[in-house]
């Protein structure tokens, strides 16, 4: 059996986007997946990540297992229903076949819902013995103990910024109306292993440590743990929290001792009622700018993330983020529009109000608009989204947000991402929908399967 694992990318984030090498990491998906392949079948086994690279149309892979986002659903069953025209045993999962099974049923042989560890290996077997299913649920979380460290040697290392990545905590404990993640796995918070965890960053080359978990301090007990334990190993790290961290002080020194460099945290919006319709009460827009002091006192750089487009929101609040950026000295400001993923809570009040107005998947990539907003047009909101990148990545603002002064050791990360996201917010009007959905350079499938 050969099997090809593949990861069709949205126009803009494919390798021949806007979406730069410095800008993205290796991903754990398709590596932990080459490595959940039961080592009976003798598969051979190739990783086409097309953020990095193009997916080859003559493969000769039997097996061709798609991973899929809603953002990329479009471009996955066109790759899937080509392939299978060929002949190929197509298996499509991922967050997108999740929420959307039946749809996505539409171009696979078998659809793969929820997490992989079990499905995934089941699947493969059954197409050896020649009794594929055409629907495979992974009920509830999975243990992830001891699972097998992903294949990080069938990426190319070239194409990334680090292939140091690696996963802790699995889930959240928010309840965000527009995430994803809970709808499709649901709220329960699992971790591994820590013992698991530092053997498989001890097998690191290099410094750098990039954990993409959701949320680190879901469960901040074991974040204490993971991190104390970390702390000898003299790395630095890079990952995602909440507004929360700046509430734990202890937690916060652990980071701090351990080598955390840089955090990504979801501050959302500048408008206190918008936390509250979203529903992420855990942030408080008072305390913005003394958090931001708060972790630049530890040597730890933010990566601050806004969502606009809530109904709160009116046409000011574009300059007013970039205003607060700037004075709150957040080192990577990253801004999205607030996008209703099916089966969330916001697409389906969106729904019942009759606001989407767009039904291409390719345009759910969080940056452009799908729906009616509320107080102000569909244009003014993708308007200035892209004003707000402009203007935040001016060389003056870039300037006054960093203080490299107390960042000497990682400045060199921090302004090569600046530079990456300053070319990025100059491309980025020009991905409109005629490129965001043109799937053409996939072949169109031949007869019928």
């Amino acid at each position: 059996m050969k099997i090809a694992l593949i990861s069709p990318a949205g126009a803009m984030h494919r390798y021949n986007g806007s979406f730069h090498k410095g800008l993205h990491y290796a991903p754990i998906t398709l590596a932990l997946l080459a490595a959940l392949v039961p080592p009976e079948l003798n598969a051979g086994i190739a990783v086409y990540d097309e953020t990095a690279g193009p997916i080859p149309l003559d493969t000769d892979a039997d097996v061709i297992a798609v991973t899929c986002i809603t953002g990329t659903a479009a471009r996955c069953y066109r790759y899937a229903d080509y392939f299978r025209s060929k002949g190929k045993t197509v298996l499509l999962g991922g967050v997108h076949p999740t929420l959307c099974p039946d749809e996505a049923a539409l171009h696979a042989d078998a659809v793969l819902t929820g997490l992989g560890e079990q499905t995934f290996p089941q699947a493969l077997r059954d197409i050896r013995a020649g009794c594929l299913k055409k629907r495979y649920d992974g009920g509830g979380c999975p243990d992830i103990a001891r699972r097998p460290l992903p294949r990080k040697d069938l990426l190319d290392k070239k194409k990334y910024v680090t292939l140091n990545t690696v996963e802790a905590v699995r889930g959240c404990n928010h309840s965000c109306t527009f995430c994803a993640y809970p709808a499709a796995f649901g709220r329960r918070v699992i971790t591994r292993p820590v013992r698991d965890v530092i053997d498989e960053i001890k097998s690191f080359k290099g410094k750098e440590v990039i954990f993409p978990d959701v949320n680190l301090i879901a469960d901040a007990a074991y974040a204490k743990e993971l991190f104390t334990a970390l702390a000898p190993l003299k790395k630095w790290w890079f990952g995602l929290t909440t507004t929360a961290i700046g509430h734990n002080d202890e937690l916060l020194e652990i980071f701090r001792k351990s080598g955390c460099k840089g955090l990504l945290i979801g501050f959302e919006s500048v408008n206190q009622d918008t936390q509250k319709e979203i529903g992420k009460g855990v942030n408080h827009v008072a305390e913005y700018k003394a958090l931001m002091n708060k972790l630049h006192k530890k040597g730890i750089m933010v990566m601050g993330c806004f969502a606009f487009g809530a109904d709160c929101d009116g046409p000011d609040v574009f300059d007013r983020t970039v205003d607060l950026c700037v004075k709150a000295r957040i080192d990577l400001p990253r801004f999205s529009i607030i996008t209703p993923f099916p089966g969330t809570e916001f697409y389906n009040e969106l729904e019942k109000e009759g606001r989407i107005v767009e039904r291409d998947w390719s345009m759910y990539d969080v940056e452009h608009c799908v729906y009616r907003p509320k107080n102000m047009t569909k244009e003014e909101l993708e308007n200035g989204v892209a004003r707000a990148w402009k203007k935040a990545y001016s060389i003056g603002n870039i300037l006054r947000r960093l203080d490299l002064t107390k960042f000497r050791t990682v400045k060199s990360v921090y302004m090569l991402v600046n530079i990456g996201y300053r070319k990025y917010a100059k491309a980025f009007r020009i991905f409109g929908k005629e490129i965001m959905s043109d799937n053409s350079d996939v072949p169109e499938p031949h007869g019928e399967r």
